[in-house]
Protein backbone atom coordinates (compact mmCIF):
# COMPACT_ATOMS: atom_id res chain seq x y z
CA UNK A 1 0.00 0.00 0.00
CA UNK A 2 1.30 3.46 -0.93
CA UNK A 3 1.81 5.59 2.15
CA UNK A 4 2.88 8.82 0.45
CA UNK A 5 0.64 11.16 -1.55
CA UNK A 6 2.20 12.53 -4.73
CA UNK A 7 1.65 16.29 -4.77
CA UNK A 8 1.94 18.69 -7.71
CA UNK A 9 1.93 22.45 -8.13
CA UNK A 10 -1.80 22.16 -8.80
CA UNK A 11 -2.71 19.99 -5.80
CA UNK A 12 -0.36 21.55 -3.24
CA UNK A 13 -2.97 23.91 -1.80
CA UNK A 14 -5.50 21.16 -1.06
CA UNK A 15 -3.22 18.22 -0.29
CA UNK A 16 -0.70 20.09 1.87
CA UNK A 17 -1.86 23.50 3.06
CA UNK A 18 -5.54 22.71 3.65
CA UNK A 19 -4.83 19.23 5.00
CA UNK A 20 -2.31 20.67 7.48
CA UNK A 21 -5.17 22.42 9.30
CA UNK A 22 -6.43 18.97 10.32
CA UNK A 23 -3.29 16.86 10.72
CA UNK A 24 0.48 17.45 10.52
CA UNK A 25 1.70 17.07 6.92
CA UNK A 26 5.24 16.06 6.00
CA UNK A 27 6.48 17.20 2.58
CA UNK A 28 9.34 15.20 1.05
CA UNK A 29 11.00 17.17 -1.77
CA UNK A 30 12.86 14.80 -4.05
CA UNK A 31 13.96 14.05 -7.63
CA UNK A 32 14.46 10.82 -9.55
CA UNK A 33 18.19 11.49 -10.07
CA UNK A 34 18.83 12.05 -6.32
CA UNK A 35 20.47 9.04 -4.64
CA UNK A 36 19.95 10.20 -1.03
CA UNK A 37 16.28 10.80 -1.87
CA UNK A 38 15.89 7.12 -2.75
CA UNK A 39 17.47 6.23 0.59
CA UNK A 40 15.33 8.56 2.68
CA UNK A 41 12.00 7.95 0.94
CA UNK A 42 11.43 4.38 2.20
CA UNK A 43 12.45 5.41 5.73
CA UNK A 44 9.86 8.17 5.77
CA UNK A 45 7.18 5.86 4.39
CA UNK A 46 7.91 3.19 6.98
CA UNK A 47 7.88 5.57 9.95
CA UNK A 48 4.80 7.49 8.82
CA UNK A 49 2.99 4.20 8.28
CA UNK A 50 3.76 3.27 11.88
CA UNK A 51 2.00 6.46 13.03
CA UNK A 52 -1.32 5.17 11.63
CA UNK A 53 -2.83 8.43 10.43
CA UNK A 54 -1.33 10.74 13.04
CA UNK A 55 0.74 12.40 10.29
CA UNK A 56 0.40 12.51 6.49
CA UNK A 57 3.34 12.07 4.11
CA UNK A 58 3.39 13.87 0.76
CA UNK A 59 6.07 13.76 -1.95
CA UNK A 60 6.93 16.50 -4.44
CA UNK A 61 9.13 15.92 -7.50
CA UNK A 62 11.01 19.23 -7.59
CA UNK A 63 11.83 18.93 -11.30
CA UNK A 64 8.18 18.56 -12.29
CA UNK A 65 6.81 21.11 -9.78
CA UNK A 66 8.92 24.28 -9.80
CA UNK A 67 6.27 26.37 -8.02
CA UNK A 68 6.35 24.20 -4.91
CA UNK A 69 10.15 24.18 -5.02
CA UNK A 70 10.15 27.98 -5.15
CA UNK A 71 7.70 28.14 -2.24
CA UNK A 72 10.14 26.25 -0.03
CA UNK A 73 13.18 27.97 -1.58
CA UNK A 74 14.77 24.57 -2.12
CA UNK A 75 18.55 24.63 -2.51
CA UNK A 76 19.38 20.99 -1.78
CA UNK A 77 17.45 17.72 -1.74
CA UNK A 78 16.16 15.64 -0.14
CA UNK A 79 14.51 18.40 1.87
CA UNK A 80 11.74 17.53 4.29
CA UNK A 81 9.28 19.97 5.84
CA UNK A 82 6.52 19.55 8.41
CA UNK A 83 3.47 21.82 8.24
CA UNK A 84 0.73 22.50 10.78
CA UNK A 85 -2.06 25.01 10.21
CA UNK A 86 -0.52 26.01 6.87
CA UNK A 87 2.83 26.91 8.48
CA UNK A 88 6.22 25.20 8.38
CA UNK A 89 7.01 24.07 11.93
CA UNK A 90 10.13 21.97 11.36
CA UNK A 91 12.44 20.76 8.60
CA UNK A 92 15.66 18.96 7.77
CA UNK A 93 17.86 18.52 4.70
CA UNK A 94 19.69 15.40 3.53
CA UNK A 95 19.21 11.70 4.17
CA UNK A 96 19.02 11.02 7.92
CA UNK A 97 19.32 7.76 9.91
CA UNK A 98 16.04 6.07 10.78
CA UNK A 99 16.44 6.87 14.49
CA UNK A 100 16.89 10.57 13.75
CA UNK A 101 13.83 10.66 11.48
CA UNK A 102 11.77 8.80 14.09
CA UNK A 103 12.75 11.35 16.74
CA UNK A 104 11.94 14.22 14.37
CA UNK A 105 8.48 12.80 13.65
CA UNK A 106 7.87 12.39 17.37
CA UNK A 107 8.43 16.12 17.82
CA UNK A 108 6.30 17.05 14.81
CA UNK A 109 3.39 14.78 15.75
CA UNK A 110 3.67 13.57 19.34
CA UNK A 111 1.92 10.28 19.98
CA UNK A 112 -1.40 10.76 21.80
CA UNK A 113 -1.22 10.42 25.56
CA UNK A 114 -3.68 8.35 27.58
CA UNK A 115 -5.46 11.61 28.40
CA UNK A 116 -5.71 12.46 24.68
CA UNK A 117 -7.34 9.11 24.00
CA UNK A 118 -9.82 9.61 26.86
CA UNK A 119 -10.70 13.11 25.60
CA UNK A 120 -11.35 11.67 22.15
CA UNK A 121 -13.81 9.21 23.73
CA UNK A 122 -15.71 12.25 24.97
CA UNK A 123 -18.02 10.73 27.58
CA UNK A 124 -18.13 12.07 31.13
CA UNK A 125 -16.45 9.06 32.73
CA UNK A 126 -13.55 9.22 30.26
CA UNK A 127 -13.14 12.97 30.72
CA UNK A 128 -13.10 12.64 34.50
CA UNK A 129 -10.48 9.92 34.22
CA UNK A 130 -8.41 12.19 31.96
CA UNK A 131 -8.71 14.98 34.52
CA UNK A 132 -7.34 12.69 37.23
CA UNK A 133 -4.37 11.90 35.00
CA UNK A 134 -3.70 15.51 33.98
CA UNK A 135 -5.45 17.96 36.33
CA UNK A 136 -3.98 21.03 34.61
CA UNK A 137 -4.60 19.94 31.01
CA UNK A 138 -6.47 22.80 29.35
CA UNK A 139 -8.06 20.61 26.68
CA UNK A 140 -9.34 18.16 29.29
CA UNK A 141 -10.75 20.95 31.47
CA UNK A 142 -12.52 22.69 28.60
CA UNK A 143 -13.91 19.41 27.27
CA UNK A 144 -15.33 18.38 30.65
CA UNK A 145 -16.62 21.87 31.43
CA UNK A 146 -18.36 22.02 28.05
CA UNK A 147 -20.04 18.68 28.66
CA UNK A 148 -21.19 19.77 32.13
CA UNK A 149 -22.60 23.04 30.81
CA UNK A 150 -24.40 21.26 27.97
CA UNK A 151 -26.04 18.89 30.46
CA UNK A 152 -27.80 21.96 31.81
CA UNK A 153 -28.20 21.25 35.52
CA UNK A 154 -27.14 23.76 38.15
CA UNK A 155 -24.65 21.51 39.91
CA UNK A 156 -22.89 20.73 36.63
CA UNK A 157 -22.65 24.39 35.66
CA UNK A 158 -21.23 25.24 39.09
CA UNK A 159 -18.60 22.52 38.75
CA UNK A 160 -17.76 23.77 35.24
CA UNK A 161 -17.04 27.24 36.63
CA UNK A 162 -14.78 25.78 39.29
CA UNK A 163 -12.88 23.80 36.66
CA UNK A 164 -12.44 26.83 34.41
CA UNK A 165 -10.84 28.78 37.25
CA UNK A 166 -7.82 26.47 36.89
CA UNK A 167 -6.85 27.71 33.42
CA UNK A 168 -5.94 31.08 31.86
CA UNK A 169 -8.78 33.20 30.55
CA UNK A 170 -9.30 33.18 26.79
CA UNK A 171 -12.21 34.16 24.56
CA UNK A 172 -13.40 30.53 24.53
CA UNK A 173 -13.10 30.25 28.31
CA UNK A 174 -15.02 33.51 28.85
CA UNK A 175 -17.83 32.32 26.60
CA UNK A 176 -18.04 28.98 28.37
CA UNK A 177 -18.09 30.72 31.76
CA UNK A 178 -20.90 32.94 30.53
CA UNK A 179 -22.86 29.89 29.36
CA UNK A 180 -22.35 28.25 32.74
CA UNK A 181 -23.62 31.29 34.63
CA UNK A 182 -26.49 32.32 32.34
CA UNK A 183 -27.79 28.91 31.35
CA UNK A 184 -30.51 28.97 28.71
CA UNK A 185 -31.35 32.67 28.95
CA UNK A 186 -29.29 33.64 25.90
CA UNK A 187 -31.29 31.17 23.77
CA UNK A 188 -34.69 32.67 24.57
CA UNK A 189 -34.80 34.79 21.43
CA UNK A 190 -33.70 38.31 20.52
CA UNK A 191 -36.73 40.08 22.01
CA UNK A 192 -36.48 38.25 25.34
CA UNK A 193 -32.74 38.91 25.62
CA UNK A 194 -33.22 42.59 24.81
CA UNK A 195 -35.90 42.88 27.47
CA UNK A 196 -33.64 41.12 29.98
CA UNK A 197 -30.75 43.49 29.21
CA UNK A 198 -33.02 46.52 29.60
CA UNK A 199 -34.14 45.26 33.00
CA UNK A 200 -30.59 44.45 34.14
CA UNK A 201 -29.34 47.85 33.01
CA UNK A 202 -31.39 49.45 35.76
CA UNK A 203 -29.55 47.32 38.35
CA UNK A 204 -25.95 47.13 37.14
CA UNK A 205 -24.57 50.04 39.16
CA UNK A 206 -25.62 48.73 42.57
CA UNK A 207 -25.89 44.97 41.99
CA UNK A 208 -22.69 43.06 41.03
CA UNK A 209 -24.70 39.93 40.20
CA UNK A 210 -26.86 41.86 37.77
CA UNK A 211 -23.76 43.42 36.22
CA UNK A 212 -22.18 39.99 35.73
CA UNK A 213 -25.35 38.60 34.14
CA UNK A 214 -25.53 41.62 31.85
CA UNK A 215 -21.92 41.08 30.74
CA UNK A 216 -22.50 37.36 30.29
CA UNK A 217 -25.45 37.97 27.99
CA UNK A 218 -23.35 40.35 25.88
CA UNK A 219 -20.56 37.74 25.75
CA UNK A 220 -22.97 35.11 24.46
CA UNK A 221 -24.54 37.47 21.92
CA UNK A 222 -21.09 37.88 20.36
CA UNK A 223 -19.32 40.82 18.72
CA UNK A 224 -21.27 40.50 15.46
CA UNK A 225 -24.60 41.27 17.15
CA UNK A 226 -25.31 44.97 16.46
CA UNK A 227 -26.93 45.37 19.88
CA UNK A 228 -23.73 44.59 21.75
CA UNK A 229 -21.92 47.87 21.09
CA UNK A 230 -25.02 49.84 22.08
CA UNK A 231 -25.49 47.94 25.32
CA UNK A 232 -21.79 48.20 26.22
CA UNK A 233 -21.97 51.98 25.81
CA UNK A 234 -25.11 52.03 27.95
CA UNK A 235 -23.31 50.04 30.65
CA UNK A 236 -20.37 52.45 30.66
CA UNK A 237 -22.74 55.40 30.96
CA UNK A 238 -24.48 53.80 33.96
CA UNK A 239 -21.27 52.89 35.75
CA UNK A 240 -19.28 56.06 35.14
Amino acid sequence: MTVAIDVTDTTFEAEVLERSTQVPVVVDLWASWCGPCRTLGPVLEKLVSERAGEVVLTKVDVDANPRVSATFQVQSIPAVYALKDRRVVSSFVGAQPEAAVRAWLAEVAPAPTEADILVAAGDEASLRQALELEPANTTVIISLATLLVDQGDGAGRKEALQLLERIPETADVRRLQAQARVGDEAAEGAAAVTAKLDALLELVKADPAARQEYLDLLELMGPDDPRVATYRKALTARLF
